[in-house]
């Protein structure tokens, strides 16, 4: 787990969070996937994850120069990795803490990249915002291969875990954490969304739930695409398969109103 630079006390004191337009990447916005689509939130995007998944829409806060790491956009004219020194806003967690306060919303969701790299300068995080709001709310976004600490447990409102298929290119080995996965699937916190490109990743995800196992009603399945039309194909035959096993949707509702456009 990356370290973070820490107070005599032991207690981080910064967080690695992405860069966009040249400002640590902290906005209010709606929800737009899961369980909490279309709830009013502000988005804390933190920089750094431990897979590589080839449609990523925020590879920004991982691809880094130099790395073998594939991506769909690598045929893409123009297209480079990124630099990391450029794309990481180390950040004073209060000051962090002051950016999320200014927004009039108490909703709070831990982005990335993998947050939970992240897990003590979070923790940090959540107490400094509640010490001046307790009525802070916090979710996290995550792949669910690294196991929660105690205390992020303990902070933490809502699990928004997203395992990987295959069609995200990470190798099984990387991407299923059995003893992570029992834990999240017990956990009532916690709700499943996974990734769907194919009607064939279909299998894959019924062997996965049937394996932990995972309640149908902690389910959501969503579209990959980050356009509309691709989102429009894939959403016809999608619903259908919600239907037929007592999955719930989710769109990409950001992606509906706004395209792929970053930071909204």
């Amino acid at each position: 787990m990356p370290s973070s630079s820490s107070s005599p006390t032991g207690q981080p004191t910064r967080i690695k969070l992405a860069r966009l337009r040249g400002q640590p990447e902290i906005f209010y916005s709606i929800q737009g996937e899961g369980k909490s689509l279309g709830w009013p939130s502000i988005f804390v995007r933190t920089s750094l994850c431990n897979l590589h998944c080839v449609w990523c829409d925020t590879d920004y806060t991982w691809n880094w120069t130099g790395t073998r790491f594939a991506h769909q956009n690598d045929a893409r004219p123009g297209y480079r990795k990124f630099d990391k020194k450029e794309w990481i806003a180390e950040c004073e967690i209060e000051t962090v803490a002051g950016l999320v306060a200014a927004y009039p919303c108490r909703n709070v969701i831990l982005t990335g990249g993998e947050p939970m790299l992240q897990q003590p300068a979070l923790v940090a995080l959540m107490l400094a915002l509640r010490q001046r709001n307790a009525s802070y709310r916090f979710e996290v976004e995550t792949n669910g291969t690294l196991m929660p600490l105690p205390e992020f447990d303990a902070a933490i409102d809502q699990y928004n875990v997203s395992p990987k298929l295959n069609n995200s290119g990470n190798s099984r080995k990387l991407r299923e954490r059995p003893a992570v996965y029992r834990f999240f699937a017990e956990n009532p916190k916690a709700n499943f969304k996974f990734v769907v490109a194919d009607p064939a990743d279909l299998r894959e995800v019924l062997d996965l739930i049937g394996r932990y196992p995972i309640p149908a009603e902690k389910i959501w399945l969503m579209p990959e695409g980050s356009s509309r039309p691709l989102l429009a194909r894939r959403r016809k035959w999608l619903v259908e398969i919600c239907k037929a096993y007592g999955f719930r949707y989710s769109d990409r509702m950001h992606v509906q109103i706004w395209g792929s456009k970053k930071g909204v």
